[in-house]
């Protein structure tokens, strides 16, 4: 041990005081330099490529870094597959959707198999969306034509259509790894409340995914929950056959909606509104509105007490709820949790009110003549006749941007009028010969 140490110590302190510089062979760099020029260009010709199909500039360079096994296949042959994915009826926007989900859908031998297998599908009228859905199930979980094939036949036996199999692939295309027994609890749990087969395919059609629901863990609990509510098993039936998305609820939710309701303080014209469809339905308008409100960001205990404290909500169509939260949002800069302190804001009439108002304050805003922060309540809660001489009266050039009271427009009394004006006799214009008969 001594000796290797006398050995190698004086060794190491001689290649440090060297300082010995180790240089590649020029033959070896200048194959490095032309290895670096090729695949820079092949890089670029790819990138090119991508670009011709519609891809973005500014995502190539992420993209290509991310998927190394496009640099193993030339240029023509990506441009192979992409004209392979043309000829399946996807249109430049999806296959670009395609690949940037699910990049290996470009392998060419992959799709050269899939290019036949789509005529065996035996499907005439496939939509893009299927096709984008059957192409990223089958290369990540590595199904065969048969594979979709073997499941498409079965949902043929079903007595589906093919309207609405393109449906199931379009929104449900995972049912292609189903088993035949999976699927058939589905039908035979219909069937069990009633649903007649001929039923099955517009339940399905409409609400594809039923399938993708498990009976044991989800429609069975779900139907005793309506069960308890006191709903009849006629009256859940009639409720999906009218609209079998009522099978989307989540355990416990329309119990909370019902509580709600159930709970509603408002006018009776209102509540008579409400109900009008019956009770089940009602519970599941309130479930689409809290839906829509956790969609533009309210909590769910947030989005139950705005329809609580404004019922009138309830009434009022989706996209109508939509398109006051977007212009509550996006023009007037108000944040969205401004509607749990004033919901009445979605009770009002976007074009006969809040735009208006929004029109005059905006004005005013421009000019400096709002010198204080307004907030949604003062905007809200003030009748028209109150903002109008407060915003708009002193000021007579926003007259016409108002509109409501420009003009001499006479605003008429709330009391009603006189039960003696109402009640008084007509005149008619004496005759000579009712003159002759007094007489």
């Amino acid at each position: 041990m001594a000796t290797r140490n006398i050995i190698i110590r004086p060794l190491l302190q001689y290649i440090k005081k060297s300082a010995i510089s180790i240089t590649a062979p020029p033959f070896l760099d200048t194959n490095v330099q032309s290895f670096s020029v090729c695949a820079a260009s092949h890089h670029s010709n790819l990138a090119s490529l991508f670009q011709r199909y519609g891809f973005s500039p500014s995502q190539m360079p992420d993209f290509l870094r991310k998927n190394e096994f496009l640099l193993d296949s030339s240029p023509s042959e990506v441009e192979k597959s992409f004209k392979i994915l043309l000829s399946l009826k996807l249109s430049q926007d999806f296959l670009v959707s395609t690949v940037s989900s699910c990049p290996r859908v470009l392998e060419l031998e992959f799709l050269k198999k899939w290019q036949m297998g789509f005529l065996q599908l035996q499907i005439c009228n496939i939509t893009s969306k299927a096709v984008k859905n059957v192409l990223e199930v089958a290369k990540k979980l590595g199904l065969s034509p048969d594979d979709v094939l073997r499941c498409i036949l079965y949902l043929k036996d079903l007595g589906l259509t093919e309207g609405t199999i393109i449906r199931i692939l379009e929104e449900e295309p995972m049912v292609m790894v189903s088993k035949r027994d999976e699927i058939m609890k589905k039908v035979e749990f219909l069937m069990g409340i009633g649903v007649r087969r001929k039923e099955i395919n517009r339940i399905i059609c409409l609400f594809p995914g039923i399938l993708a629901y498990r009976v044991e863990n989800r429609l069975k609990p779900l139907f005793d929950e309506f069960e308890d509510l006191g709903f009849s098993l006629s009256e859940v039936k009639r409720e999906v056959l009218r609209d079998p998305v009522v099978l989307e609820l989540e355990n416990g939710e329309l119990i909370r909606c019902m509580e709600l309701l159930r709970s509603l303080k408002c006018r009776m014209a209102i509540k008579e509104r409400i109900f009008r469809r019956g009770e089940f339905r009602a519970g599941y308008e309130v479930k689409l509105r809290i839906s829509c409100l956790r969609k533009h960001g309210l909590i769910y205990r947030d989005a139950f007490a705005v329809l609580w404290k404004e019922p009138r909500v309830i009434l009022y169509e989706i996209g109508e709820i939509e398109k006051k939260i977007e212009f509550l949002v996006q023009k007037m800069r108000f944040d969205l949790q401004c509607l749990v302190e004033v919901p009445e804001y979605l009770g009002l009439n976007l074009d006969k009110q809040i735009v208006p108002r929004f029109n005059v304050i905006d004005n005013l805003r421009s000019k400096g003549g709002v010198g204080d922060e307004l907030r949604l309540r003062n905007l809200v809660k003030l009748t028209r006749l109150k903002f109008y001489n407060m915003y708009v009266k002193p000021y007579p050039e926003l007259e016409k941007v108002y509109g409501r009271f420009s003009g001499e427009v006479q605003v008429r009394s709330r009391h009603p009028v006189g039960m003696w004006k109402l009640f008084r006799p007509q005149q008619y214009l004496k005759s000579m010969e009712d003159a002759k008969n007094v007489e």
